[in-house]
């Protein structure tokens, strides 16, 4: 019988090997990842709120992308319809995930006018509208941390991540890798600009991939809580 010749031997051993140890590189990473920072706890739930549909809306138990679009939501059409594109038509069909978009009591039709601009025959039973008393959405809004303010309308662009467990995610290092490489000054991340499509697209979307991740595999039993920086927050504070 002749011998296979050795170039050949160690070219399959190289094809057979090569898939195996990147599967080995790959194994750690998938059960040692970092999970999505907690950034704020005990965000106030909705009980104060009417929702436009008949069904009880409410964080608790939900992945939630919270936005506050004021009283005239239809002029902010462009804010909604990134929100929708970028993130809402990507993940809604995840398991308990919702997008609650807050506004006054009295902003109802705007409501559906902007419902109009932004859904083109889409399935939006997982994207709700809130309405409440301008103290209320306050009150809500001062429960999530934010380097941005409500204005006079009870409007802003920045959107927040809630998870199941009515606490805030994000990222206490905002920081890039050639700012952490100069040695620069931490800084967190706690919303998103829905007007910035490179933030919602890139970093949003990665972030919300990490969430849906650590729930998964809370589900599996595979999630280790220990690497999840939750004193991390009080130097924040």
């Amino acid at each position: 019988m002749k011998k296979m010749p050795l170039k050949t031997i160690l070219v399959l051993g190289i094809l057979f090997f090569l898939p195996v140890i990147f599967l080995l590189f790959l194994y750690p990473s998938t059960h040692h990842y970092n999970p999505l920072d907690i950034v704020g706890k005990n965000v106030s739930e909705l009980q104060f709120f009417n929702s436009s549909s008949e069904e009880e809306i409410q964080l608790k138990d939900h992945i939630t992308i919270i936005g506050f679009l004021g009283s005239t939501p239809v002029d902010h059409v462009i804010a909604a319809s990134n929100l929708k594109e970028l993130v809402y038509d990507k993940f809604k069909g995840f398991k308990k995930f919702q997008i609650v978009i807050v506004l006054p009591k009295g902003a109802e039709d705007s409501a559906i006018q902007l419902q109009k601009e932004i859904n083109n025959y889409d399935d939006m039973r997982f994207w709700h509208y809130v309405f409440g008393e301008p103290n209320d959405i306050n009150n809500l809004f001062n429960s999530l941390k934010s380097e941005e303010a409500l204005d006079e309308t009870l409007f802003t662009d920045h959107i927040f991540i809630v998870d199941k467990d009515l606490t805030q995610r994000g990222r206490l290092d905002d920081r890039e890798d050639k700012q952490k490489e100069r040695d620069e000054a931490i800084y967190p991340l706690y919303s998103y600009d829905c007007i910035e499509v490179a933030e919602v697209k890139n970093k949003m979307s990665d972030d919300l991939r990490i969430l849906f991740t650590e729930y998964r595999q809370k589900r599996k039993g595979e999630f280790d809580s220990s690497t999840r920086r939750d004193e991390d927050i009080k130097e924040t504070n």
